[in-house]
C-alpha cells in the first residue's frame, strides 16, 4: 500500500480514511469495534470523526460516535493513528448543537469550548488533525484562524483543515494565515465522487497549486454508486428514509443524491463496471483516489462486511479504459447532482 502525506504536513496516511458519521446509530459500539479493527488490521491508518456525529445529526447524540472512536483507541497504540475530528460551528442549520446558550459559531469561544470535548471524549490530549465542519459566514476568518492556531501551538492540534469550503473561502483563509503567521489549512473534506464532479471546476486548482490534500467524503454518493437505489421494489436506505422525512433540508439532500440523472447515471456506471470485472462500490472509491490532490477517500459502512468492496480499492489503480469510460458517461449527463 503507498502512504500519502496531507498537504505540506508530515501526517501520512492510508489512500482510504476510514469515516464514522454512522457509529451509535446506524451501528452500535460492538459493531463499530469490528469496524475499527477490520480496517485497522487492513492498513488504515486514518480515521474521521466528528464532534456532532452520529448522523443525522441530533443534539441528544452528539458527541457518541467520539466516544466510540476514544475507547476503541485505548487498546490501540496513539502514534500508529491518524485521528481527525471536527467543530461543528452553526452548522448551517442542519442540527440543533447541544450548547444550551443557542448556536454556535467557529469563534474563539466555542473553537476552545469544542476541542476540549472532543479531547475528552476521544480520551487523548492530541488532534492529529482539525477540521471546521462548514465556514461561517458571519464570524471573520481572521478570528477563526488565531483560535485554531493557538491550538497549534499549544500542541492539542497538529494540523488544521476545513470541510464543505468554496474556492474563495479556502483561498481567503490561505492568504490570511499568510499575511498574519497562522497555521494554515492542509486539507478540505468536500463531498467528491462520479456524480459529483464539481470539486474540479475551481477547487482542484486551489489543491494543486497551494498543495492543500482534498479528503473526498461521499465517494460512493451516500450509496447511490452502490446501485442498491437501481434495484427494483422498495430499498431501505438513508436517503429512502429521509424522502419522508419531516425535515426539509433531509428531504432536498435526498432528492440531490436520488433523482432521475443520478439513477441514469449510476445504471451506466454499473455497466461499466460489469465490463470491466470490477466491483461497483470499489470502481467508485478508486475512481476518487486516482487524482493527485487527493490524500485519501473517506468511506462508511454500518457492518465490518461492508468494508471488503471498500478496502479493495485501496491497491486498485483503475486503467484508463475505465477512467475514459466513465468521462464518457460524466459527458452524457453532466452534473446529475446539480
Amino acid at each position: 500500500m503507498k502512504y500519502r502525506y496531507i498537504g505540506r504536513t508530515g501526517l501520512r496516511v492510508s489512500p482510504v480514511c476510514l469515516g464514522t458519521m454512522t457509529f451509535g446509530t446506524q451501528c452500535d459500539k460492538k459493531e463499530a469495534f469490528r469496524i475499527m479493527d477490520k480496517a485497522f488490521e487492513r492498513g488504515v491508518n486514518f480515521f474521521d470523526t466528528a464532534e456532532l456525529y452520529p448522523v443525522p445529526p441530533k443534539a441528544e447524540l452528539a458527541g457518541v460516535t467520539e466516544e466510540i472512536v476514544g475507547e476503541w483507541m485505548q487498546g490501540k497504540p496513539r502514534d500508529a493513528i491518524i485521528l481527525a475530528t471536527k467543530v461543528a460551528g452553526a452548522a448551517s442549520g442542519w442540527f440543533v448543537p447541544p450548547i444550551r446558550h443557542g448556536l454556535t459559531a467557529i469563534d474563539r469561544f466555542h473553537i476552545e469550548r469544542a476541542i476540549e470535548g472532543s479531547l475528552k471524549r476521544l480520551k487523548t490530549d492530541y488532534i492529529d488533525l482539525y477540521q471546521m465542519h462548514w465556514p461561517d459566514t458571519v464570524v471573520p476568518v481572521e478570528e477563526s484562524l488565531e483560535a485554531f492556531d493557538r491550538l497549534v501551538r499549544s500542541g492539542k492540534v497538529r494540523y488544521i483543515g476545513t470541510s464543505n469550503d468554496t474556492a474563495y473561502g479556502t483561498t481567503k483563509a490561505l492568504m490570511t494565515s499568510t499575511c498574519k503567521g497562522y497555521a494554515r489549512f492542509e486539507s478540505i473534506q468536500n463531498n467528491f465522487s462520479l456524480l459529483n464532479r464539481r470539486f474540479l471546476d475551481e477547487l482542484a486548482t486551489v489543491c494543486q497549486k497551494e498543495q492543500i490534500s482534498l479528503l473526498p467524503y461521499s465517494p460512493l454518493a451516500g450509496g447511490v454508486l452502490s446501485g442498491k437505489y437501481n434495484q427494483p421494489g422498495e430499498v431501505h436506505g438513508r436517503f429512502s428514509d429521509y424522502l419522508k422525512s419531516p425535515n426539509a433540508r433531509q428531504r432536498l439532500m435526498a432528492q440531490r443524491f436520488m433523482n432521475d440523472k443520478t439513477l441514469a447515471s449510476t445504471q451506466k456506471y454499473l455497466k461499466i463496471a460489469a465490463e470491466f470485472g470490477l466491483d461497483p462500490v470499489t470502481m467508485a472509491i478508486a475512481w476518487s483516489k486516482q487524482f493527485d490532490f487527493v490524500a485519501s477517500t473517506i468511506i462508511g459502512a454500518t457492518t465490518a462486511e461492508q468494508l471488503d468492496a471498500s478496502l479493495a480499492a485501496m491497491d486498485l489503480t483503475l486503467s484508463q479504459e475505465v477512467l475514459a469510460a466513465c468521462d464518457r458517461v460524466h459527458e452524457e449527463i453532466l452534473y446529475p447532482m446539480g
